[in-house]
C-alpha cells in the first residue's frame, strides 16, 4: 500500500482530490466495492465519493468492474484502489511542472514590469507605456518592479525539481 504520509504523495492527492478524498482513500474497505459501501465506510457524501472515484480512475489510481444483474438488469459498479502507477502520475505532474514553470522563468526573463504602488495591477512595460504609466484602475503612478528575485527563486525551484 502507498504511504499516504509521504509528503509528495499526499500533497498530489490533495491537489486531485481534496481533503475529503485522502479520508476517503484512508478508510476505504479492502477489495472490490460499491460506491455506496465506500460512502458508507468512509463518511464522506457518496457523490463526492463518486466523483473522486472517476478523478483517480481517469488517472490510473482506482480501477472498476460492472456487473449486470441477471434479474433487474441493473449496473453495478465495484471499484477497487490500484496505486500501482502513482510514480507514473507523479513523474507526468513532475515534468509538467517543469515545463510550466520554465515557461514562467523565459516569460520573467524576457520582460518589463510595472506595479501599481496600491498594488492593484502588475503590468507589461507596453501595456504601461500605453497608459502613459498611471494605473488604468487608481490613476497611481506605475513603478518599474525589479524581478530579479523572482527570477532567482524560479531558478532555484527547476533546479530542485530536475535534480530530484
Amino acid at each position: 500500500m502507498i504511504d499516504l504520509n509521504d509528503p509528495v504523495v499526499r500533497g498530489y492527492l490533495i491537489q486531485l482530490l481534496g481533503e475529503e478524498g485522502i479520508t476517503m482513500i484512508e478508510n476505504m474497505p479492502e477489495g472490490e466495492v460499491t460506491d455506496e459501501e465506500i460512502a458508507e465506510a468512509t463518511g464522506v457524501l457518496l457523490n463526492i465519493v463518486r466523483r473522486n472515484l472517476f478523478i483517480m480512475n481517469e488517472n490510473k489510481l482506482a480501477v472498476c468492474r460492472r456487473e449486470r444483474d441477471s434479474s433487474s438488469g441493473w449496473l453495478t459498479y465495484l471499484w477497487q484502489l490500484d496505486m500501482d502507477d502513482i510514480d507514473t502520475q507523479l513523474t507526468k505532474e513532475k515534468k509538467k511542472l517543469v515545463k510550466n514553470l520554465q515557461a514562467r522563468l523565459d516569460f520573467e526573463e524576457d520582460n518589463v514590469f510595472y506595479v501599481c504602488p496600491e498594488g492593484c495591477i502588475r503590468i507589461l512595460f507596453n501595456n504601461a507605456a500605453e497608459c502613459h504609466f498611471l494605473c488604468p484602475v487608481c490613476g497611481e503612478d506605475l513603478t518599474f518592479q525589479e524581478n530579479t528575485e523572482m527570477v532567482e527563486t524560479l531558478k532555484e525551484r527547476l533546479t530542485a525539481l530536475q535534480e530530484s
